[in-house]
């Protein structure tokens, strides 16, 4: 009888171990914040780089005008080292993104990369006076503006083509 009392005690204390170590975590986890909203999305300031890119670059540099503030620009830069190449990224107000990206890079390449995989369709538009095509497929979908000269601007971003198409419209070229 000796020997089952042992068993008892080692099984009773492994219960009450266990035990404890659920009360142990239970109070841990509440004592550890949870948030479980988005991340607060920083506004960054592009007139800066806006001026400079406008200054340095080889083409008319695009930035929206009269944007409402629900659109957020969240990522700018310029890099001139091989090619001229403009980024210009907005968190849009229903959480999507859209960006602006310009370049002198060669356009087959340039529009690939900007859009992320993107292929042409035949869809055209007319937006803000000039000529877009539409592109679908990839990470991104996008817009290509057409008669650039020696630059490619394409506007992409996950947005829905209306989204991406008020970027479009508000580009102001300088």
């Amino acid at each position: 009888m000796a020997g089952s009392n042992g068993k008892q005690k080692t099984a009773r204390d492994m219960i009450l171990s266990l035990g404890l170590i659920m009360i142990a975590a239970w109070v841990i986890y509440l004592f550890i914040p949870h948030d479980d909203r988005a991340p607060d999305v920083k506004r960054v300031d592009y007139r800066v780089e806006l001026l400079t890119a406008r200054r340095a670059a080889s083409y008319p540099v695009a930035a929206p005008e009269g944007l409402p503030d629900a659109w957020k620009a969240t990522s700018v830069r310029f890099q001139g080292a091989d090619f001229d190449a403009w980024h210009l990224g907005f968190h849009a107000p229903d959480g999507e993104y859209v960006t602006i990206e310009q370049s002198t890079q060669k356009r087959a390449q340039f529009i690939d990369e900007a859009s992320q995989g993107s292929t042409a369709t035949k869809v055209t538009e007319q937006i803000g006076g000039r000529t877009w095509t539409r592109y679908t497929g990839g990470r991104y979908d996008a817009l290509v503006l057409q008669d650039t000269g020696s630059s490619t601007t394409v506007v992409a971003g996950t947005g829905s083509f209306e989204q991406l198409s008020t970027m479009a419209g508000a580009l102001k070229l300088a």
